[in-house]
């Protein structure tokens, strides 16, 4: 089958679907791979290095998605790239359908789309999982990009000169993304505190260094899958006098708390802000899906009158270009290779577990959000 890649064009996204190393894999399957020239530049791939690994280079995007049987992409596509793709195309991406408008006209298109960002997480489809592997990413840079606005130290130091205190970090949400913020503050050396809804989070939060900050409400906020659900009224309202407390104590502050399909809860509000220190530097990861912290913009850095700035990231994955389009590629690859027959092409197997749960566009009907056949 023609497997299409193009160049990203969603704003602030670097990233790309496939790697020379995903390239040669799929071509070794028998695959035909078409690249746009110049796909994988802002990841540090040469076309060179493509067509070294068995693809062939197009010189435009509308060469591609004219011939492409299947579309690996990081963003679902956008009106003007549907209009280009042919019927029963299958496009596997990240597509938010929560939140996409397009999905209808996917349906209409007669595409197949699969949403990769809603792989289950079981022990089957880890190495498939790109939530995880782009949210490891932004954990890991959400600490560096703090660390670059705080105008201090972040270990402790002693000088001839006196002592420099550590850096003090608290962590909103010990999801995969928060905990790789923890490991990375930790190495930096840093004094770290987490927050979670889940107390399966509690001693995977102590097992890194760090301390675990817990909501005296006995209540668990653990959901299917790994991931948080919403929670009581009481426990907010204690949740949020805690989070204050240790907000204003805080240098530091990486928040990275998402519900899935719904706007991430507002964890730190205006007035906490407002009492922190000055310098301190807040990170929100969820400004994308309405933020954690009140004052966030996405895709801005804002700072107030006191002197907090509040960096609202968008696509945060993507300032690690090279690594994110790696691992993003592979779990692709993953998904995609076992799908594929030489003789008869791509099998969407609808009673597999994996393809059920990610395809939300088939057959001219959107099925994300309808119910199940029984």
């Amino acid at each position: 089958m023609r497997i299409g890649i193009i160049k990203e064009t969603a704003l602030s996204e670097p990233r790309v679907a496939a790697t020379p190393e995903t390239v040669k894999k799929l071509v070794a399957a028998g695959q035909q791979l078409i690249i746009e020239r110049g796909a994988g530049r802002a990841s540090s791939i040469l076309d060179d290095d493509y067509a070294q690994a068995g693809a062939e280079l197009l010189d435009d995007s509308s060469s591609v998605l004219r011939q492409a049987q299947i579309l690996l992409k990081v963003q679902a596509p956008s009106a003007d790239e549907l209009a280009q793709l042919n019927p029963g195309c299958a496009v596997l991406s990240i597509v938010h359908p929560h939140k996409n408008p397009l999905l209808p006209d996917y349906a209409r298109a007669g595409l197949s789309v699969l949403a990769m960002e809603l792989m289950p997480r079981i022990t089957r489809a880890q190495s498939m999982d790109v939530l995880s592997s782009q949210a490891n990413i932004a954990g890991y840079r959400a600490v560096l990009l703090a660390s670059q606005y705080y105008g201090r130290f972040i270990p402790m130091l002693m000088t001839a000169a006196g002592t420099v205190k550590a850096a003090r970090v608290l962590v909103l949400g010990a999801g995969v993304a928060g905990l790789q913020a923890i490991a990375t503050a930790k190495r930096l050396g840093a004094v770290v505190e987490a927050f979670d809804v889940r107390r399966a989070a509690k001693e995977q939060v102590e097992s890194l260094g760090a301390r675990f900050v817990e909501v005296p409400v006995e209540e668990s906020g653990d959901a299917a899958g790994g991931y948080a659900r919403e929670m009581s009224d009481e426990y907010k309202a204690r949740q949020a006098e805690l989070i204050h407390e240790r907000a204003c104590q805080a240098d530091m502050v990486i928040s990275t708390a998402l519900i899935p399909g719904r706007p991430a809860p507002v964890l730190i509000k205006a007035a906490t802000v407002a009492a922190m220190k000055s310098g301190a530097v807040l990170v929100d990861l969820a400004a994308e899906s309405g933020g954690n912290i009140e004052g966030t913009v996405d895709g801005e850095v804002v700072t107030t009158e006191r002197g907090v700035t509040l960096i609202g990231t968008r696509n945060i994955a993507g300032l690690v270009a090279a690594d994110a389009s790696a691992l993003y590629a592979r779990n692709l690859l993953n998904f995609l290779l076992p799908m594929l027959d030489k003789e008869h092409g791509l099998q969407l197997n609808p009673d597999d577990e994996l393809v059920k749960a990610t395809l939300v566009v088939a057959d001219g009907q959107v099925r994300f959000g309808q119910p199940a056949a029984q």
